[in-house]
Order: structure tokens, then sequence, then C-alpha cells
């Protein structure tokens, strides 16, 4: 092993210390630092070796934390995963079982935010919630499944 090889692996180490990251994001930090592709790629797979860097570990994990503490629904969390490198497949093998928790994290939100909206129209804290929730990736059907049998403050005039 060469000295470079050996300040990749340690620069890697040290992504790894901070947060658990993707192949791909691995090799574009250690090709962005300026090592080499053979460098690059005998890092990795040293750290895939000894069981540091496993893409489906990491999907799980990002899948966990997007569903329940980003309250991220399905699609959301699905996009969340791809932007940090993991693989389309991987991606789709975490999401096999059919989970219907996209209904229950759009409810809890929509009971979180109207805290904060009550005091709106009926009309501007049923845009805010509904724009609030297709960022997070709800669809249509989702959302309004979720307004139903919420009460909004309606105006007085």
């Amino acid at each position: 092993m060469t000295g470079l090889q050996n300040k990749a692996r340690q620069y890697a180490l040290k992504l790894l210390s901070y947060r658990g990251r993707s192949e791909k994001e691995l090799e574009e930090r250690l090709m962005k630092k300026g090592f080499s592709k053979s460098e690059t790629s005998s890092t990795i797979n040293y750290l895939k070796d000894i069981g540091l860097v496993d893409d489906m570990v990491l999907a799980e994990t990002l899948k966990r934390e997007a569903l329940t503490t980003k309250m991220l629904s399905r699609n959301g969390a699905k996009q969340y995963m791809l932007k940090r490198g993991i693989p389309r497949e991987i991606v789709n093998l975490a999401f096999t079982e059919d989970e219907d928790s996209d209904f229950g994290n759009a409810r809890k939100l929509v009971n979180k935010k109207l805290k904060v909206l009550k005091d709106y129209p009926a009309e501007t804290a049923k845009r805010r919630l509904y724009n609030f929730l297709l960022r997070r990736g709800y669809s249509s059907y989702t959302i309004f499944k979720a307004f139903k049998d919420i009460h909004f403050k309606e105006d007085e005039t």
C-alpha cells in the first residue's frame, strides 16, 4: 500500500466518522480531494470488505430517517435517498414491502402545522398546508384524505 492509498483511506474514514455515506458519495469526495480513480476504487473496495460501506444498510437507515424524523412521503424518501447517492435498484428494494405510512405521516404533519396556522383564515391555512405537504412528496389524494375531518377556522365577517 502506497502513502497515497493510506491517505485516501484515512480521509474516507474521517468522512465516515461524521455520517454514513454511499459508495457514490465517497467516490465523489475522494475524487474532489484529488485522489486518482485507482486509489479511490481501492479505498472503497477496502471499506466495503471490512463492512464500513454498505449501500443497502445505509438505504434502510435513510429510509427510517426520512419516514420517521423528516416525515417525508414514500416518494419524498425515495428522492432523498437518490440524492444521497443510493442506486435506484437499492432504493426500490428498500421500499418493496407495502407500507401505508404516508397517510399517518401526513395526518401527523397536518395536526402539527395546524397549531402554527390556527390564527390564519381557513383558505390560507389550507393552501399553506397543502403546499407544505406537496413539497414533502405527498400525493394530492393523500393530502385531501388527511384534510378530511379537519376543521379549519372559518372566517368571521
